[in-house]
């Protein structure tokens, strides 16, 4: 099982990032690529959606690109045609592109491949270094062998000429599925059993979503990739540390094929992050069976998911800088991430007021007829942005919490004969009393007002025992939707041994409240975004006074009917 580690706020990965390292002494003079340009690609197979943690693999190469002025490609792995769909290039293009990251014209599919790579195969057999096997998958894995034990194959010395007949008839569609495959020719009695004699071709009748029916056998992706890489000229190959038992391989198709370069194959870990799955089998699972409402559900750890959410690029980008690159599997904590988000939304999410519980407060004091407004700063951290007018009248909104007729101990919001409270940016109030429906619930809480008290803020030097209260003037405010989001597992792992990650989920993720008060300028800000390109883009995002940050959904919310997600909360527990 993976170490489970904190990350300390202030710690980067520059001072630890051995990949760096080992490209700055391949580059430098007398290095294996003294004199070129750093080039990288990101190889995603399009079976699914990215989540985050494709987010450090694409990080690392298309970021360290980026330090040594070097070049990344995109490139779809779709060697493999089952479950691939045009709907999840265009999804990895764009969740790409709003990172930060551009592959420019070198836009790639393996599928661009198969020609030349099925001559390279062919050039193997006539090198007598692979063959055509006829053992089934039954067979194959009796004469696999074991430690110490060599694996074995009666077709190992077929002619050639047999062996490239078989080839190109398998080609040509005259075998069912399974009845041949194409091995390699390197040692079956290698302690790597990555390296005993590896099947590099299979058949397959399964229509391409580029190439269609054109081809029935497909290469495996220990062939295709490092073929691919090397007819790109990539320098430098970054994959998951799954891969490092297979660098062997890597290294030989590319010493044994007629290739133009030879890439370097370096392994890193990969990410782990505790209550969540990081399988796209599990992932799609989730969404086939209706636990999520889709890939973009905001639980879902997909980059679309976390977008709709109210992640930001940045802090996803800083998040994946943070956690660093190292050679040890580890698991982060999901509440590192969070902090990396709360970081970005404190300096640019705006500063509003909403109620999500709401109980109507009667000012009793206050004129009937009376309506002002207050200036409230968008944001304190950029008082440059300036401020917007609250409208303020004698009926207003307050969250129900926020009183209680019979107060606990330590108790410093509102109860009757309580102390003076502050209503945010307005005046400072105290509580009278309440009015009960017939079922004994608070349906009004009544408080007086200081007429003298006009702004309301600590800065004016009154001493006020009790807290400070978000508010929504009732006279203005809009109806609003609000999703509570947490954990989709309620397992720090959901995925470990002897689970079945279905069984740990939270059915407490998602709390939907409706009838919620929001300022009236959110009504605004709800339906300029209805009216924008929402496509590949994070919602306009909200501190909600004590209660958290929180975006417009991207597919539910419009003018008329504004629908609020909730980021994270405001309190941060990773700090503690």
């Amino acid at each position: 099982m993976a170490e489970e580690r904190n990350i300390p706020a202030e710690e980067t990965a520059e001072s630890r990032n051995f990949i760096h390292a080992f490209i700055e002494e391949d580059i430098a003079p007398g290095g294996q690529f003294a004199g070129m340009q750093v080039h990288t690609r990101f190889p995603p197979e399009p079976n699914g959606y990215l989540h985050i943690g494709h987010c450090k693999a694409l990080t690392i190469d298309f970021g360290t690109a980026e330090r040594f002025g070097g070049l990344c490609n995109l490139r779809f792995d779709d060697t493999n045609p089952a479950k691939e769909d045009t709907e999840f290039v265009d999804a990895i293009q764009e969740d790409i592109h709003w990172l930060g990251f551009d592959w420019g014209d070198r836009l790639y599919y393996g599928s661009d491949y198969f020609e030349k790579t099925y001559e390279l195969a062919v050039g193997l057999i006539k090198k007598g270094l692979a063959y055509v096997c006829e053992l089934s998958p039954e067979e194959f894995r009796e004469y696999r062998g074991s430690i110490g034990v060599p694996a074995r194959s009666p077709w190992r010395d077929r002619p050639i000429e047999e062996s490239l007949d078989l080839f190109a008839r398998m080609k040509n569609g005259e075998f069912p599925e399974g009845k041949y495959t194409l091995r390699a020719k390197i040692d079956l009695s290698s302690g790597n059993f990555n390296m005993r004699d590896p099947v590099i071709y299979r058949i397959r009748y399964i229509e391409h979503h580029r190439q269609g029916t054109k081809w029935c056998i497909f290469p495996m992706y220990d062939f295709a990739h490092p073929i691919q890489d090397a007819l790109e000229g990539i320098t430098h190959s970054l994959c998951s540390l799954e891969y490092e038992a297979h660098r062997p391989l890597y290294n030989w198709v590319i010493a044994n094929t007629d290739v133009p370069c030879h890439p370097r194959q370096i392994e890193f870990a990969r990410l782990g992050i505790n209550y969540t799955v990081m399988s796209k089998r599990k992932l799609r699972r989730l969404v086939e069976e209706g636990r999520v409402s889709g890939w973009d559900d905001p639980r879902m750890p997909t980059l679309c998911g976390l977008r709709r959410r109210g992640y930001t690029s940045r802090s996803i980008r800083n998040f994946c800088d943070r956690i660093g690159v190292s050679k040890a599997d580890s698991t982060v904590d999901f509440a590192f991430l969070e902090h990396c988000l709360r970081e970005d939304l404190n300096d640019t999410a705006s500063r509003v007021m909403a109620v999500l519980h709401p109980v109507k407060l009667t000012i009793t004091n206050y004129p009937q007829d009376k309506h002002e407004t207050f200036e409230v700063e968008h944001n304190p951290n950029h008082p440059e942005e300036g401020s917007r007018p609250v409208s303020f009248s004698r009926e207003l909104w307050v969250e129900a919490e926020d009183f209680l007729e019979t107060p606990v101990p330590k108790y410093k919001r509102l109860f009757p004969g309580g102390p003076e409270c502050r209503l945010k940016g307005a005046y400072l109030i105290t509580c009278t009393g309440c009015v009960k429906d017939a079922s004994g619930n608070v349906t009004e809480i009544l408080a007086t007002y200081d007429p003298d008290s006009r702004g309301g803020d600590p800065a004016d030097g009154r001493k006020v025992k009790g807290a400070t209260l978000h508010w929504v003037d009732a006279a203005t405010a809009i109806d609003a939707e609000v999703r509570l989001y947490d954990s989709l597992f309620t397992d720090p792992d959901p995925d470990g041994p002897d689970k079945d990650f279905m069984d740990c989920l939270n059915p407490n993720s998602l709390r939907v409240l409706t009838c919620c008060k929001v300022e009236q300028s959110l009504r605004e800000r709800a339906a300029a975004y209805d009216r924008t390109e929402k496509q590949g883009k994070t919602a306009p995002s909200f501190q909600f006074m004590r209660l958290g940050y929180f975006c417009l959904d991207s597919k539910d919310s419009s003018g008329e009917h504004p629908v609020f997600n909730r980021s994270v909360s405001l309190k941060d527990g990773f700090k503690k």
